[in-house]
């Protein structure tokens, strides 16, 4: 059982719906390595499950997360960093693994390996008093996972200005970045993504993942569209949207997630 991280997911073997995993490690959610391991085994667990057709990460009305714990890293020496780099990279970028939509729901502080999390999420939605920073650059480190893809998401050169100068974000500028994708009163921020989570309740499940693919191919993903575009004749999921199409026209199918 985890300690600090809580899945809860769609009931019944036939529904699909929304698994909401929360962030739980009091006060502030700091990320250390056993919460980051955490997250990873509930995001591979959300994968893996044919009930989920969205999943919303949220901490809790306070906080998402106020960053790494700095105690924990202090203590390591340089064989113990370099052991453990690729798998803590690895899980923080986990949610661009999910092939369902993945949203953040964002209260409070969303610092660090918090942020680099939320990155790698498709959506990102917060309250108008968030703010937002990469600030490990202040602990003499440097972001372990997600320097890449926020200059993908913001450009370089704000990135650079972000991971450079650790300093922090709020709400407001982090729109107009493109940081995050929706601004909404702190009471709103759980409500708000699962709004957005919702919508792809039903849906072609299929298609869904392989859009998701060919956006996590980067440089590739020409050649990985061509894959996953041909391979979505194979399922049960492009018969029914295509034959609804034609007879019905688009937003009529009843997809079966296969």
């Amino acid at each position: 059982m985890a300690e600090f991280v809580t899945l809860d997911l769609p009931e019944g073997d036939a529904a699909r719906g929304v698994a909401v995993l929360r962030i739980a490690r009091p006060p502030m959610n700091q990320f250390n390595g056993q919460l980051v391991r955490e997250v990873a085994e509930a995001a591979e667990a959300v994968a893996e499950d044919a009930r989920v057709a969205a999943l919303v990460v949220y901490g809790d009305e306070r906080v998402f997360s106020a960053g790494d714990d700095i105690a924990e890293l202090s203590g390591l020496d340089p064989d113990q960093a370099r052991a453990m780099a690729a798998d803590l990279q690895a899980a923080l970028g986990c949610l661009a693994k999910v092939g369902q939509p993945t949203v953040a729901a964002i209260s409070g502080y969303c610092l660090g390996g918090g942020l680099e999390l939320a990155l790698g999420a498709d959506r990102r939605i917060i309250g108008d008093n968030v703010k937002l920073g990469l600030p490990q650059i202040r602990a003499g480190l440097i972001p372990l996972a997600g320097i890449r893809r926020l200059s993908l998401l913001i450009g370089p050169g704000a990135a650079k200005d972000l991971v450079y100068t650790g300093r922090f974000v709020k709400a407001d500028e982090a729109l107009t970045l493109g940081l995050v994708d929706e601004v909404v009163a702190p009471d709103d921020v759980y409500t708000a993504a699962l709004r957005w989570a919702g919508q792809f309740i039903g849906g072609p499940a299929c298609a869904l993942a392989a859009a998701k693919a060919v956006f996590e191919a980067g440089p590739h993903g020409l050649d990985r569209a061509r894959t996953e575009w041909a391979e979505l004749f194979t399922t049960a999921d492009r018969e029914i949207g295509t034959r609804s199409y034609l007879a019905d026209g688009p937003g009529s199918a009843a997809f079966v997630g296969r």
